[in-house]
């Protein structure tokens, strides 16, 4: 990892309604100008992580009770959320969350709402989506609810970028996605990464598309991370491969030892 760190997660813990224990003691580092990727299953605790980042735990009857989260060496976990949106921290929601009755244009502006920079400049970041997604641009006057999914991540992406971020938090963009889209939304990050240098957290359950554009990888399990690496070395790690990428573990012939895998897990025991 990069000496240059942006982000530090240092052993957090999250609560829910003062009673759910999610996140156990999570740490993590995002490199400034890096991809992380947050691996895992549905309920592993990736969205919370992304969450307790952003601060919009709040909202969910949700809290940091240990730990801390620094950007650039600031803690962080005081700060409401616009406070971070003005500090270059975006986040992308899971499931899109585009404004249906407004047109593509009319929801990527509004990204740019807390802009200062003049009206120029807010065109010309406008023109650079455009640029990334060139569907967007076809179908810059319909109205959002009538686009197709990809077309709505495109959409949610678009317009995280027209808050000129520095981070974005990007929460399972693959999902409910068509393989080939996913691949192009994937692309777009890559580009977005080396071209503008925006700096991503993205947690993601598609762990063979994720490594593969990401630089350094954490494996999340009941609200810990579990394992961390170098993207490439995860992807030829054989326990990554068995219980996430769906390689090896040939030797298992029934439904009854694919539920047992967590008792095989080497990190679990």
């Amino acid at each position: 990892m990069a000496a240059n760190i942006l982000l530090n997660v240092n052993g957090i813990e999250v609560i829910y309604n003062h009673v759910i224990l999610v996140l156990k003691g999570v740490s993590l580092q995002v490199p400034e100008g890096g991809v992380v990727a947050l691996l895992g299953g549905n309920g592993a605790g990736k969205t919370t992580t992304l969450r307790a980042v952003s601060n919009l735990l709040a909202g969910e009857r949700g809290e940091v009770t240990k730990g801390s989260i620094e950007l650039r060496g600031e803690r962080i976990e005081k700060l409401s959320t616009s406070e971070m949106v003005n500090r270059g921290v975006i986040q992308v929601m899971e499931g899109r969350h585009c404004f249906a009755h407004l047109s593509i244009e009319d929801n990527l502006m509004t990204g740019a709402y807390t802009r200062k920079d003049g009206k120029a400049a807010v065109a010309a970041t406008l023109d650079k989506v455009y640029t990334y997604f060139p569907r967007l641009k076809e179908r810059r006057s319909s109205q959002a609810a009538y686009t197709s999914g990809g077309e709505q991540q495109m959409c949610a992406i678009g317009r995280a970028l027209m808050a000129n971020p520095k981070m974005v938090l990007l929460d399972e963009p693959s999902m409910g996605l068509a393989p080939q889209i996913v691949e192009e939304v994937f692309e777009i990050v890559k580009d977005l990464n080396q071209r503008e240098k925006v700096t991503f957290l993205l947690a993601e359950q598609n762990t063979n598309m994720a490594l593969r554009y990401a630089d350094h990888g954490y494996i999340l399990e009941s609200g810990r991370i579990v394992m961390e690496g170098a993207a490439k070395d995860l992807r030829e790690n054989e326990d990554v491969k068995e219980f996430y990428l769906g390689m090896g573990g040939g030797d298992r012939k029934s439904f009854k030892d694919v539920k047992s895998y967590k008792r095989r897990k080497r990190w679990l025991s």
